[in-house]
């Protein structure tokens, strides 16, 4: 063969490999069976591959390889399947997901679930965040965008030092991604990780902007299962059983279509978070039937309750609430929109009742409190003519325990806490943001 042949077949496989090298981050379309998913992802290939792209080039504390599948050795990795950016579903929402290893170790001795969470978060999600999401903000098909990254984690089980994997999953909403990139703030990071769900070996976990948050305050860090010999589970027993010195991979939520993994890595279907059937929301209520009416008796006059709807568990969006039937009295200078009516009912009544109201749950990081958030349903008064003119408004709003903890510790304000639950007038959900809404009528 002739130098100048050579010369040419050499080239011609540089210029493959060069134009390879995005595609190789992405999944194929014909890997897809979802027939919409399958089509925006030859619809999108170019932004796919330039995402791709960017992310190869980025600079991270330790190795990360984009990966189809997770819990891979670093050795492995480096000759495993790279095509991880694909069009996905999470919750029946279309997101942009994309999955990878990243080859940080982080000692359970030191740090928590959640700040553990929060390190691989701002290591790995955040940039990547910044080089995807410009990329599909418009686009009108990507409703998210969802990221599994595995790191490890390294402890003792019965006085010997062990590595395993460990697995982030991260959730995040369109507009809670534009909020987290045009964030300047603490205050408005956490606003936007608010709204995002995250998971870590499948357990709910917060991420708190600042690394810390208020469950966190105490030097130790909450004790891990897995490497904690005191707290001995099945995973501890495989890694203190194991002889090869191999880890097994740890279960993470089965978050999107099997087909990301091969069938001996499946994750085991995970149980309903909560059962909220009639019967165990009976049950709830009798194991709590005395402290509700001291409850009640006690905050009447500050909470102003209904007093023919006493305060009941309910099932909302798959999870269980305490609803707290209320009446708000407003003056006749709260007069407005609907909006401004719900904002000035939030900061003149409800936010007054929160701390009073978790002073009757314990927070105990160990004991599950058996329901997820108070709800606040409120009928808004005002005096006289004002009534008469505005009409009866009914405004429910709906929080989640971590989010009333964090406002309880003044770690959170209360449109950080508006922005993590779900507020319904008339019935209808709506957005409030409660500087907007009661500035508008001034």
């Amino acid at each position: 063969m002739g130098k100048s042949r050579r010369w040419l077949i050499a080239m011609f496989a540089m210029s493959l490999f060069a134009g390879g090298t995005a595609a190789g981050q992405v999944e194929a379309p014909a890997e897809i069976k979802d027939p919409e998913l399958r089509s925006l992802q030859t619809q999108y290939m170019d932004d796919l591959k330039a995402t791709g792209e960017e992310i190869t080039h980025l600079s991270f504390e330790y190795p990360f390889y984009l990966s189809k599948k997770l819990d891979l050795d670093e050795q492995q990795q480096k000759g495993a399947d790279q095509r991880s950016i694909r069009f996905d579903r999470y919750s029946g929402k279309i997101v942009l997901a994309i999955t990878g290893n990243y080859y940080a170790a982080y000692s359970t001795t030191q740090l928590s679930r959640e700040q553990r969470a929060h390190k691989t978060f701002f290591a790995v999600v955040d940039p990547i965040l910044r080089v995807t999401v410009p990329k599909f903000q418009t686009n009108a098909s990507v409703q998210g965008y969802a990221f599994e990254v595995s790191h490890h984690v390294v402890g003792r089980v019965i006085g010997v030092s062990m590595e395993r994997p460990e697995n982030l999953m991260v959730f995040l909403p369109q507009n809670a991604a534009l909020k987290w990139l045009a964030a300047k703030t603490d205050e408005a990071q956490q606003a936007a990780l608010l709204e995002g769900q995250y998971f870590v070996n499948a357990e709910p976990v917060t991420i708190w902007a600042n690394g810390e948050g208020p469950q966190l305050s105490a030097k130790a860090p909450v004790p891990d299962p897995a490497t904690d010999p005191e707290t001995p589970n099945q995973v501890g027993a495989e890694v203190a059983s194991a002889t090869d010195g191999h880890v097994p991979p740890v279960n993470v939520p089965l978050t999107f279509p099997k087909r990301q993994r091969p069938a001996e890595d499946l994750p085991k279907p995970q149980p309903p978070t909560r059962d909220t059937s009639p019967e165990a929301l009976a049950s709830l209520q009798a194991a709590n039937k005395q402290m509700l009416e001291t409850m009640v008796k006690e905050l009447d006059a500050q909470a102003h309750f209904v007093s023919y709807a006493a305060p009941s568990f309910i099932a909302f969006r798959q999870q269980i609430f305490l609803e707290l039937s209320l009446n708000t009295n407003l003056t006749d200078t709260a007069a407005g929109s609907r909006y401004k009516l719900a904002a000035e009912a939030f900061d003149d009544h409800i936010a007054h009742l929160v701390r009073p109201l978790l002073g009757y749950f314990k927070q105990d990081a160990k004991e599950d409190p058996k329901f997820d958030g108070l709800g606040f349903s409120t009928t808004i008064h005002l005096p006289g003519k004002a009534q008469a003119a505005a009409g009866s408004e009914a405004v429910e709003f709906f929080f989640p325990l971590s989010a009333l903890r964090c406002y309880e510790t003044y770690d959170c304000t209360g449109q950080q806490l508006i922005d993590a639950g779900t507020v319904l007038i008339n019935g209808e959900r709506v957005g409030l943001d409660l500087q907007i809404a009661e500035g508008s009528a001034r």
